[in-house]
């Protein structure tokens, strides 16, 4: 299914930061928070890939910390299922397997705990950002553009990536919702996720990821940033909420319960620190 709520923001300049996943995860919402302001990134200039709610154990102080901040957001499944008062997450997981089974947990809390202020405030957003940077034009959306749910990884092939390059009508895809950061490129097009800022990336450390652009005389360069927080604390609060512990344990471990969601190749990486 395409999108049917996309909001065209024209030209954007100046320096971009783009994360993904805040998943209810309030100690590490604050620590990008502060890094952003300590790279002098305006608010108008920091997107959201969606699924600000999620696993951890903040969701109502983590959507009013995003609506205070004034950040541009595009809806990922969670808000998508929230706002319409759904009762599982959407996130297309296996029935019957661990994250399914974990996802009965988080999503009712994380319903309970949401103000109708917060609710909607998610009714208000985009399903995908379109606009100019750099030259190329450019989409924001959560997992692919035909399924918000779906997942679109490094392994994923380029001609399956290509289908969504067209039908958005851009030259780079900003994305999120697979967990994993990474950049594909190929000629002049660009598949670029930035990864979750509320889960580790598999990789065996409790850091978490995000992206930031610059335009260049060629057009616009990436970069991806670790981010160190209180990941210690997140997982206390998790404990607390009586949340399933083997998310609150990844927080820690920086490694996955299970790898149900991903291909061969990612799967093969698990516990490998992530150099860019």
């Amino acid at each position: 299914m395409e999108k049917a709520n996309i909001q065209p923001l024209g030209t954007l300049s100046g320096p971009l930061l783009v994360f993904g996943g805040s998943y209810s995860n309030l100690q590490a919402l604050e620590a990008l928070k502060k890094a952003a302001e300590a790279k002098a990134i305006p608010p108008e200039n920091i997107i959201c890939t969606g699924d600000v709610v999620g696993y951890c154990a903040d969701p109502e102080a983590t959507v009013q910390t995003v609506m205070d901040w004034g950040i541009r957001v595009v809806a990922g499944n969670v808000e998508l299922q929230l706002r319409s008062g759904a009762e599982d997450c959407g996130c297309d997981f296996n029935t019957g397997g661990r994250c399914d089974v974990f996802s009965r947990q988080w999503y009712p809390f994380a319903q309970k705990a949401l103000s109708e202020t917060s609710l909607t405030w998610m009714k208000t957003l985009p399903e995908a950002l379109q606009f100019t940077y750099g030259g190329q034009s450019a989409t924001v959306l959560h997992g692919s553009w035909f399924e918000t749910a779906g997942y679109v990884f490094q392994s994923t092939p380029w001609s399956e990536k290509l289908r969504h390059f067209s039908a958005a009508e851009s030259q780079l895809i900003l994305a999120g919702h697979c967990g994993l950061p990474f950049a594909h490129q190929y000629e002049h097009y660009s598949w670029l996720n930035a990864g979750v800022i509320g889960m580790p990336a598999n990789d065996g450390t409790p850091r978490v990821w995000y992206l930031t652009l610059e335009t260049s005389a060629t057009g616009w360069q990436h970069q991806f940033h670790s981010l160190e927080y209180d990941f210690r604390e997140a997982a206390q609060r998790m404990h607390q909420r009586r949340l399933p512990q083997a998310y609150a344990k990844t927080l820690v471990t920086g490694l996955w319960d299970n790898c149900e969601i991903l291909p061969e190749e990612e799967t093969l990486l698990q516990g490998q620190p992530i150099v860019f």
